[in-house]
């Protein structure tokens, strides 16, 4: 089956005093229609530059896809690279066939508007419908995300609402142009976790009711664990691991994997009678600082594995299994 999108060997770099920078290395990614993919990683690792790639959303000025394909099939079955659009052409398909969820609602709604003009003026923009029209689109939108009271809620401006709320408030005005392609860049980052279950529940009955894919960004393996179908996971620039959720659960095959997963407060029977349950397993080091790349793997200098082997090039991703991939030349023996 044809993917919904289909990223091969994506390369965003930024302009910097001292050169290009380069934030993602090579990505390739797929997503099929109906499929929930994570794209999991530390902060600094590239997942936001990756989505604002797909939405070419890098601001000109400031950096570029310097090499890659970003293969779209719209609404209308019409598929293009959206890398070589124009910046007209793209602002078509944004927000109608692509919409995202940016992390923190408070920061993308303006606080002078009303909910039900700003979800509106989306739909008045891609549909080409009249004011009335629009809002009553509007007040349809925020009744499928769950807001009580829609049509008071429609009324009011955003410091009125809670966090929760706002975010269901930007989950309606991305979908309320039906798009075939959701982006969700930590989403549920600044919700407590009743309201995280909450959004993630509403965001997998949106998805099973439109055939939408979704490419969900996170740091939180717990939300992945929710919500995903596939994992990819992401270090310095670059896809590490990518497999089915439950393999990347049961059976990481990277050392960065396997760190994120150690590092998860652990409740259950095993790690308590192991005496492990008030003990956090961090990862040594910082993140791969990507004006200095160390030689080799981005791992290497906070890996307990590392040979010099690992250190004299850069790991292409080896197959682990069906569907599962990882870039670690030691994989079979850990």
């Amino acid at each position: 089956m044809t993917a919904l999108l289909d990223i091969a060997g994506l390369v965003t770099e930024f302009r910097t005093e001292n050169g290009p920078l380069t934030a993602v290395k090579g990505v390739d990614l797929s997503i099929a229609k109906g499929e929930t993919v994570a794209l999991v990683g530390e902060s600094g690792s590239g997942k936001s530059v990756t989505s604002l790639s797909v939405m070419r959303l890098i601001p000109e000025r400031v950096g570029r896809i310097a090499a890659g394909q970003i293969m779209f099939t719209g609404a209308d079955g019409t598929r293009r690279d959206l890398a070589q659009l124009d910046q007209d052409e793209m602002s078509r398909i944004r927000g109608r066939d692509i919409a995202m969820i940016f992390q923190e609602p408070m920061t993308s709604l303006n606080p002078s508007y009303r909910i039900g003009a700003q979800v509106a003026e989306a739909a008045r923009l891609h549909r080409a419908i009249g004011r009335r029209a629009a809002w009553d689109l509007a007040v349809e939108a925020l009744a499928q995300v769950e807001i009580p009271d829609p049509v008071a809620r429609a009324r009011a401006f955003p410091h009125e609402l809670s966090g929760g709320m706002r975010q269901r408030v930007m989950i309606a005005m991305a979908l309320v142009c039906d798009p075939v392609l959701l982006i969700a860049d930590e989403p549920t980052t600044a919700l407590d976790s009743t309201v995280q279950l909450q959004i993630l529940a509403l965001l997998k009955r949106l998805q099973a009711e439109r055939g939408m894919g979704i490419l969900f960004i996170t740091h939180n393996l717990g939300v992945v664990a929710e919500i995903a179908d596939t994992v990819a996971v992401m270090y310095g620039g670059r896809i590490v691991e990518a497999a089915p959720r439950d393999t990347i659960f049961t059976a990481p095959a990277h050392p960065y994997t396997r760190g994120l997963l150690a590092s998860l407060p652990r409740v259950d029977h095993a790690a308590r009678a192991a005496g492990v349950v008030d003990r956090l397993v961090a990862i040594p080091g910082s993140m791969v600082d990507p004006r200095h790349p160390p030689p080799g793997c981005d791992f290497g200098p906070r890996c307990a594995h590392v040979t010099d082997a690992c250190r004299a090039a850069v790991p292409g991703l080896q197959e682990v299994g069906p569907g599962h991939q990882t870039r670690c030349l030691r994989w079979s023996e850990l």
